[in-house]
């Protein structure tokens, strides 16, 4: 696949690592141009050989996957200027809305949650996808945790743009959750935040732990 990413951010770095081990083809979108270079050699640094670049936004309609890998409030506004550019493709939304001065709640209605309102936002015929919120830079990098594989949860209203991450995130040695549509968005953003609140807490875990179902 080729997968753009906005965002160049620790987080951004973290998932176009998975992606380029899974074989795919990266691009990185910032608002700082050195950033996304600095950013691309240091992934190929970790993966040699890897088909990693910066990209200009206006590329975008090159992508078969775009994941926006920045907060919330810059989603909105990347999904509200690239418009069109995005009808059609899967948008994979990482997002956490969450009070970060007190990491006690999140910022929008009860009844709603990051993933729909980029949904609402963003022109007819993109596919909102939520993943990858439930999972930290760190432990994205090292693909697993205490000697298990990364669990990555995934919600969409669209079938063929959830199998599609869910291919994305298999590739790339991690494993694939789906929980259904897009309005279990709000529960995965909702145990994120207490995913985060216990790293601030004395005993925490570096932001290093990860959320696993793990079977009997």
């Amino acid at each position: 696949m080729r997968v753009f990413i906005v965002g160049t951010g620790n987080m951004a770095g973290g998932i176009a690592t998975r992606a380029l081990a899974g074989g795919h083809t990266v691009r990185l979108i910032g608002t700082d141009p050195a950033k996304a270079t600095r950013l691309a050699d240091a992934l190929r640094e970790r993966t040699p050989e890897a088909d990693v670049a910066p990209a200009v936004p206006d590329a975008v309609g090159a992508a078969d996957v775009v994941v926006l890998a920045v907060p919330f409030d810059a989603a909105k506004q990347v999904v509200t200027e690239y418009g069109d550019q995005l009808a059609g493709k899967t948008v994979v939304d990482i997002s956490n809305p969450v009070d970060f001065s007190t990491l006690d709640s999140l910022t929008v209605p009860a009844d709603s949650s990051a993933a729909q309102q980029l949904a609402e936002a963003a022109a007819p015929g993109t596919h909102v996808v939520k993943a990858f919120n439930t999972t930290f830079a760190g432990s994205l990098v090292a693909g697993e945790v205490g000697g298990l594989p990364l669990d990555v949860f995934i919600a969409g209203d669209n079938a063929a743009a959830r199998d599609q991450v869910a291919e994305l995130v298999s590739s790339g040695g991690i494993n694939p959750v789906i929980v259904g549509g897009l309005r279990h968005a709000r529960e995965l953003e909702g145990i994120q935040l207490l995913h985060m609140a216990l790293q601030t807490r004395p005993g925490g875990h570096g932001w290093m732990s990860a959320i696993k179902i793990v079977p009997p």
